[in-house]
């Protein structure tokens, strides 16, 4: 039962955390994106949601997976739930920074120490449970893909 209740906190810190990002980014997707260059491999808007919900689904789950290894290694646990604070803060931090600021340039400069903190977070997790390091695979893929993807629009609009 405690593993399923951690499990669900995590889960609903990333969904809220999810929320928050998705409300920072509303003004900015309707009045400021759209006016903006992007490259040819640019995602249509819907795409974005359901992935990030999945993703922050598959976070939190990780995230409670290894939460619930605490008793048997708090030093191991809590050094990993450090950097997937801190990267789930950064993850927050990127859209305010690209939405709110629109700024293409801060953001990437972000979202490259974002990528660095997810894979300290994988390889931390890893150590843990391997499945709650598998969970983080296709989010640490779709974040090198919007590092990509946010350093050619900040290219094509600088």
């Amino acid at each position: 039962m405690q593993r399923f209740l951690r499990i669900s906190v995590a889960v609903m810190t990333c969904l809220v955390v999810g929320y928050l990002s998705g409300m920072a980014t509303k003004q900015g997707i309707t009045d400021w994106y759209p006016t903006l260059n992007k490259p040819f491999f640019n995602p249509p808007n819907w795409v974005f949601a359901p992935v990030w919900t999945l993703l922050y689904l598959g976070m939190g789950v990780a995230a409670g997976l290894v939460w619930s290894q605490m008793e048997k290694n708090e030093a191991l646990v809590k050094r990993a739930l450090f950097f997937f604070t801190v990267q789930l803060a950064l993850n927050a931090l990127w859209s305010f920074l690209f939405f709110s600021l629109w700024n293409p340039l801060v953001a990437l400069l972000e979202i490259i120490l974002l990528e660095l903190m997810i894979y300290e977070t994988y390889i931390q997790f890893k150590k843990i449970n391997r499945w709650a390091g598998f969970l983080l695979i296709p989010y640490l893929a779709w974040v090198g893909f919007a590092t990509l993807l946010n350093g050619a629009i900040w290219w094509l609009n600088r």
